[in-house]
């Protein structure tokens, strides 16, 4: 009865072991990224909440446009 049993696993073996595997890795793989997709924040976007006179103001006082420009756009502005 001694040596009925030879010990190798054989190819079907690691087969299976490879297809759970692969099974339960994409089965973790997937909590994963359900649990990072659910509680990731999203950036919230800034709203340009800047006038159009101020906009003006900053581009005179950075040099952008000159007095002239300054002026007729002004006016163009209260219009």
């Amino acid at each position: 009865m001694m040596g009925w049993y030879r010990g190798d696993w054989g190819a079907p073996a690691f087969m299976g072991m490879g297809v759970m595997l692969l099974f339960w890795g994409s089965i973790i793989g997937l909590v994963v990224w359900a649990v990072v997709r659910t509680t990731r924040t999203e950036p919230t976007r800034s709203v340009n909440t800047e006038s159009a006179r101020s906009i003006l103001d900053r581009r005179l006082a950075s040099g952008e446009i000159d007095a002239d420009e300054y002026a007729s756009t002004r006016r163009t502005l209260e219009a």
